[in-house]
């Protein structure tokens, strides 16, 4: 049985940074260029972009002086333990590395499929769409003061009739997370309530306050602080979550394509699920 070691690590490659450059000679290094060769295996140019295309940002982002000496050392070591291996793979590993290419190659599918998803043209199509094209709806600021029982809810009422500060009542009394900041919860429009909690905001005025009403999460007073209308938020503002749409639609849509047309038959039934965890089965 062959153990898994920890070489294949970010810390494995941060101790290779400070290896020196290879010099090269002749003519221009091309993909195909040995740059080691380690028992009979040839390591080339090829290899090492590869790899290096394949790693975390935070080291791609790295100087190519810096890198080479790394990757190739990264090579070398992987090409003579994968050569020191002795025995066969067992049948835990070799699913293993099975699941491990079926996850490399689908990926690349899905790579391939969203790649043209985020163009410029579909980010400015799907923002147009969705913000610019919206009709503007009213907005509302709040604040509140959660508690438990209408009783509580009745007497902080008298004191704001009395003219106590919300916002302190709201930071002396209130259950959740608003308290410290006096009650407030910012900008919200319709549907981002429930029904109780949107009825009351939207019968107020603003700078008035509601009468005790009770949602389940207990027992409100509402102050309506201002409103407006909505307006689209600049497309800068909202790419990085367009392109990811877009790109999670295109993977989607990819993954749908492909099991719509793949054969597949699922013969799990009576199955217990705890086999998964158990994993004993592999040892049979």
């Amino acid at each position: 049985m062959i153990r898994k070691s920890g070489f294949w690590t970010a810390a494995a490659l941060a101790a290779g940074l400070a290896m020196p450059v290879a010099a090269q000679d002749g003519d221009a290094p091309s993909a195909d260029t040995v740059v080691a060769v380690v028992n009979d295996t040839e390591i080339t140019v090829g290899h090492m972009i590869a790899m290096r295309e394949r790693l975390p940002q935070r080291f791609q982002s790295l100087p190519p002086q810096t890198l080479f000496g790394a990757v190739l050392d990264q090579l070398v070591e992987q090409t003579a333990l994968v050569d020191s291996m002795t025995g066969d793979l067992d049948r835990r590993e070799r699913l293993m590395l099975e699941n491990q290419r079926r996850n490399f190659l689908a990926t690349l599918v899905l790579e391939d499929a969203t790649e043209a998803a985020a163009s410029e043209e579909a980010v400015q199509a799907a923002y147009e769409e969705r913000y610019a094209s919206a009709e503007p709806e009213e907005e509302y600021n709040a604040a509140h003061i959660l508690v438990e029982t209408e009783d509580e809810a009745r007497a902080i009422a008298e004191e704001l009739a009395g003219g106590a500060d919300f916002a302190a009542l709201a930071q002396e009394h209130s259950l959740d997370n608003t308290a410290q900041s006096g009650g407030s919860l910012g900008w919200f429009g319709l549907g981002m309530m429930v029904e109780p909690f949107e009825e009351a905001v939207t019968s107020l005025e603003a700078g008035e306050v509601s009468e005790p009403f009770q949602t389940q999460f207990g027992w409100h007073i509402v102050r309506l602080n201002e409103t407006r209308m909505s307006e689209a938020p600049p497309l800068e503002e909202v790419r990085q979550q367009i392109v990811e749409s877009l790109r999670q639609e295109a993977a989607q849509a990819r993954i749908d394509a492909a099991t719509g047309d793949a054969e597949i038959e699922r013969m799990a039934d009576g199955i217990d699920p705890g086999i998964i965890v158990e994993g004993a089965a592999l040892d049979e």
